[in-house]
């Protein structure tokens, strides 16, 4: 069957007859229909996950598990799938498997789906449900001996947890190393300069090549999701996003909330702010791509004093941009629902001067990173054909941001589901066809000249805009409280790839659930992959091209 994949301009009529039209690819599976406020869904059986998902990536193009979120209600417990296509991500559809609370049990998504393996672990350890057929069902994000799922509605908050000494045992105690084999057992991290922060790698080696790797997360989880559903959608949730991606990313991250609260509770954001915004968001990226470089480079072959300090000099350049504009260096808690927390800076010739000035060196900069880093031998030898990571792969296991890119992956948000400013503007989407580490460098060294070139028109638009017109923020009421039950997904193109939100509300101030989709956690599942056969100092490259940051993996 052929279908309409409804773009960004497509009328409701067009949206109704392909969610029409999937329902009947799917149709012996529906039990019900449950429409999200951005995409129709579908309620199927548990028996019926991988036919319905396998279906709907095959015959509707819907090739994207973008986030896989579980939730308990009263009366039952939930996982939603949300599929989009990297075609066009407007195209998309979300798939709800109840099961019962005596019996919260489903088929796994991951046998259709490689990237529902982490999502599904995450959900049965903090909500509860289980996933049969799934490959590695445990824990993901606490302990193993954790008792207690921590968004049940039942958890104790007050339990003790206690963990017995012979939980802590040598993994390797009862094993014998055989005559023939040369099998050895490598931690890397959890404290190791190569991980990038809190990150234990459970490496497996064959001789001298990787033949298993094991990316142990979750020593720097917070539960930001269920600090977000204590909170009030108004005033309390958005200065959690920047601590997220705390590098230097936060505009980004409050961006994702913001969409996603906008559309949920209908608040238009002024013309002006969306400028502004897109402008913060762009020098954001920026400096994000500014420390992955030089870390990068850090990663490679050791150069801290020039290609790192280089990289971090730029990114000071553009962290005083931003804290003028924000009043912070980090932290920046500048979005506001429906627009930003306050205009300019005063006086505004001098903050437009002062990005100008770093506009007009930075294609200087960009070419002593070329020379010193990209036209550089030793790197090339470490990082062209190592971490090759196919496009088929990549998205399988969802991949967004600049690692899908660097693999030929023509997928971008800003682009293919436009928002803020972007669509009005002129730029590029960078992809390199190389598939490994390589092409992440390049890619994201491409993308700061495309930022640059958002960040100027941004600018021009500013600076003509007639003084009465400078409106900031819209009318928000003072309590926000969607209908209950509305539920939806919004995402954004953060520095990383696609973040997004995934909210239902209640009927209160508070969301009834919040789920981040963070680009970390889902790139960082593709590292066994990209390991796999090759050396240790090629999994500490490739490690370092997925740009993670432990923050936003953990949450």
């Amino acid at each position: 069957m052929s279908l309409e994949e409804p773009g960004p301009d497509a009328d409701a009529a067009a949206v109704a007859r392909a969610a029409d039209e999937m329902e009947a690819l799917v149709g012996e599976h529906v039990l019900s229909r449950d429409d999200h406020l951005n995409a129709p869904g579908y309620v199927v059986r548990p028996d019926a996950v991988q036919d319905v998902l396998g279906t709907l990536r095959e015959e509707a193009n819907l090739d994207h598990l973008s986030c896989v979120t579980a939730q308990e209600y009263e009366d039952r417990y939930e996982s939603i799938y949300h599929l989009k296509s990297y075609d066009d991500p407007t195209h998309e559809a979300s798939v709800v498997v109840p099961t019962p609370k005596d019996d919260p049990r489903s088929e796994s998504a991951a046998p259709v789906f490689r990237t529902a393996d982490w999502h599904e672990r995450e959900a049965y350890d903090l909500v509860g449900v289980e996933y049969e057929d799934h490959p590695d069902l445990r824990r993901i994000l606490l302990p193993e001996t954790w008792q207690g799922h921590p968004l049940s509605l039942d958890y104790d908050q007050e339990r003790p947890q206690i963990v017995p000494l012979r939980e802590h045992a040598n993994p390797l105690e009862d094993d014998q190393k055989a005559d023939e084999g040369e099998t050895m057992y490598l931690n890397i991290g959890p404290h190791h300069p190569a991980t990038h922060g809190v990150l234990h790698l459970k490496t497996t080696l064959d001789g001298e090549q990787v033949i298993d790797v094991d990316p142990d997360i979750g020593y720097l989880h917070r539960c930001e999701e269920q600090l977000c559903q204590n909170s009030t959608y108004r005033y309390q949730i958005m200065p959690y996003p920047d601590r997220w991606d705390y590098i230097s990313a936060g505009l980004l991250n409050e961006w994702a909330y913001a969409r996603a609260i906008e559309d949920m509770a209908d608040i238009e954001v002024p013309e002006y702010a969306q400028v502004i915004r897109t402008m913060g968001a762009e020098l954001c990226r920026i400096a994000a791509h500014m420390l992955a470089v030089g870390t990068f480079a850090l990663d490679v072959y050791g150069d801290f004093t020039a290609i790192f300090m280089y990289a971090v000099r730029d990114r000071e350049k553009v962290q005083n941009i931003l804290e003028d504009l924000t009043g912070q260096r980090l932290m920046f808690n500048y979005f506001r629902l429906g627009g930003v927390v306050w205009d300019l800076p005063d006086p505004r010739e001098e903050f437009f001067e002062s990005i100008r000035d770093f506009l007009d060196h930075l294609p200087g900069s960009l070419e002593e990173y070329h020379d010193l880093i990209s036209a550089n031998e030793i790197l090339q030898v470490r990082t062209v054909d190592t971490g090759v990571l196919p496009p088929a792969v990549a998205k399988s296991y969802g991949a967004t941001g600049p690692v899908a890119r660097g693999s030929g992956v023509d997928y971008d948000l800003r682009r293919d589901d436009p928002y803020g400013y972007y669509d009005e503007l002129d730029w590029d989407v960078v992809t390199e066809d190389g598939m490994d580490n390589y092409s992440r460098l390049l890619v994201r060294l491409r993308e700061v000249e495309e930022s640059a070139k958002i960040i100027e028109q941004c600018v021009d638009l500013l600076e003509d805009w007639p003084a009465d017109d400078r409106t900031i923020q819209s009318n928000v009421p003072r309590t926000i409280r969607p209908d209950d039950d509305t539920e939806i997904y919004r995402a954004v193109e953060a520095a990383k790839g696609e973040l997004g939100i995934y909210m239902r509300s209640d009927g209160t101030e508070q969301p009834a659930r919040f789920k981040i989709r963070s680009p970390c956690f889902s790139n960082l599942q593709t590292l066994p992959e990209m390991s796999n056969g090759e050396y240790i100092p090629d999994l500490v490259a490739s490690l370092g091209s997925l740009d993670i940051v432990l923050g936003e993996v953990d949450r």
